[in-house]
């Protein structure tokens, strides 16, 4: 098996470092922005590395067990993904004491942690792109990058930019991974992190790097530092190449997210959404399916309430199938409380640490859910099965089965109460057996080799 077996287990929770939590005050920048201040996509507030150290209780607390951080190496930007130096931790964020420390602290309780991976593009302030700005054409480091002409310039009048950057941004030049100086540096820093405790590498736009061998050696060198680091792959559509023993173990599931949340914005039937997933199951070998990582938002999407209309049931019955749905459950932080916002910057916002502004009610939903995961083997392992559900067209209902073990789930998609009908014959077991909750221990039982379960508007649940 090449996917590491602790990521079928795992519930990720995803961190943009700057406005999580501010442990310490003092590597706040002097310019630093009142902490829940409106954001921007210049603007820091503080959140650091000791700020998540600091709350991993928390998320011990929601079921977590596996973090995700955005980029946390010297940058220009409060994202960080205008990297300068990849051995450097940001000291807005921390130094490496404080990664240390947090890597130490996570691993005590079980938690590991993945970091973003940057490996296109860099930023100007680059040792080796400012070494070009400043030598030009007799710069050591000219085959670094795609320079087609000096004097390198980021913008010249009637002429193209004179050197490749992403989506034409100047400010984040492109590597030129086809040259071996260039891939050998960057496999180093994969391997670094990893031997700095790093559990996994989530790798950014990793379709736009030029050498196609460059995942292959990237994915040998990773694994033989850790054989259990986790390597995902940001990939918005479905594309199998991404997904096998010579890439990644898994990818971003943004499919799984348009299903849903088109289902739950009426943009398509059940029927529609109940092909959609399932579809998606058969693409990729079985154990990367499992290993996709599920997820509502990031910090590159409007947050999943704002986009469902501030409606908190439909946002609860998304993560409802998304910790049953085959894969990896993220979490994007805030998410659990309902914390809303449009695209960047404004899904970048400050977590609220007054627990009054939460919306506990789904924070506690979602703590049912993660607990169901982790009690069920077959919620997190199993085969996928399509229920019939009585024909009813607002009512999507599967069943996962692993070993002996059988998981029901059921969904009202509708804006009225349903009832779905589901056989026993169907399930394979006793006309008059009972199925329990696993969310609110209610029972139903089979009459006359029939269950009918019934559902307020946008509610679901789990049942054995």
């Amino acid at each position: 098996m090449s996917v590491p077996d602790w990521v079928y287990d795992a519930v990720f929770y995803q961190i943009f470092p700057d406005r999580f939590a501010n442990g310490n005050p003092q590597n706040d920048p002097p310019n630093v922005q009142p902490w829940g201040a409106a954001p921007t996509r210049s603007g820091y507030q503080g959140g650091d590395l000791a700020g998540i150290q600091n709350q991993l209780d928390y998320l011990l607390d929601l079921g977590v067990n596996a973090i995700y951080l955005n980029p946390v190496f010297l940058s220009a930007s409060n994202h960080r993904y205008h990297t300068s130096d990849y051995y450097r931790i940001d000291p807005w964020l921390g130094n490496i004491n404080d990664f240390s420390s947090l890597i130490s602290a996570a691993h005590q309780k079980n938690i590991r942690i993945i970091l973003d991976g940057v490996f296109n593009h860099c930023s100007r302030g680059f040792f080796a792109f400012n070494d070009i700005l400043e030598n030009e054409a007799d710069s050591p480091y000219r085959d670094w990058f795609h320079v087609r002409r000096f004097p390198l310039r980021a913008y010249e009048p009637g002429r193209a930019r004179n050197y490749s950057a992403w989506w034409s941004y100047k400010s984040l030049p492109k590597f030129n991974t086809s040259n071996p100086a260039v891939r050998r540096y960057l496999l180093e820093i994969a391997r670094y992190w990893i031997d700095q405790g790093l559990d996994g590498w989530r790798l950014d736009v990793p379709n736009e790097i030029d050498a196609d061998e460059f995942w292959a050696e990237f994915r040998h060198v990773v694994r033989s530092a850790n054989p259990q680091a986790y390597l995902l792959g940001e990939i918005w559509n479905v594309w199998p190449r991404w997904a096998n023993d010579s890439h990644f173990d898994g990818l971003m599931n943004y499919p799984a997210r348009a299903a849903i949340l088109d289902l739950l914005t009426r943009r398509i039937s059940v029927s529609q959404f109940a092909e959609r997933v399932e579809s998606l199951l058969s693409v990729y070998p079985v154990e990367n399916v499992h290993a996709m990582y599920n997820l509502l938002g990031s910090h590159d999407t409007e947050r999943v309430r704002t986009y469902l209309e501030g409606d908190i049931r439909k946002v609860r019955l998304a993560f409802l199938f998304l910790f049953a749905y085959p894969g990896v459950p993220g979490i994007y932080y805030g998410d659990e409380i309902g914390l809303q916002g449009g695209k960047d910057p404004e899904c970048r916002k400050a977590f609220p640490w007054d627990a009054w502004q939460w919306e506990t009610t789904l924070r506690e939903d979602l703590k049912r859910c993660s607990a169901a995961r982790k009690s069920c083997s077959a919620l997190r392992r199993g085969a996928y099965q399509r229920l019939n559900g009585g024909g009813v067209e607002a009512i999507h209902a599967f069943a996962r089965d692993f070993e002996n073990e059988r998981v029901v789930v059921v969904m009202n998609a509708g804006e009225q109460p349903q009832t779905a009908v589901i056989s026993t014959a169907e399930l394979g077991i006793q006309p008059a057996s009972t199925l329990r909750s696993l969310l609110n221990g209610r029972e139903v039982r089979a009459e006359n080799g029939l269950f009918s379960l019934t559902l307020a508007p946008y509610e679901g649940d789990y049942f054995m």
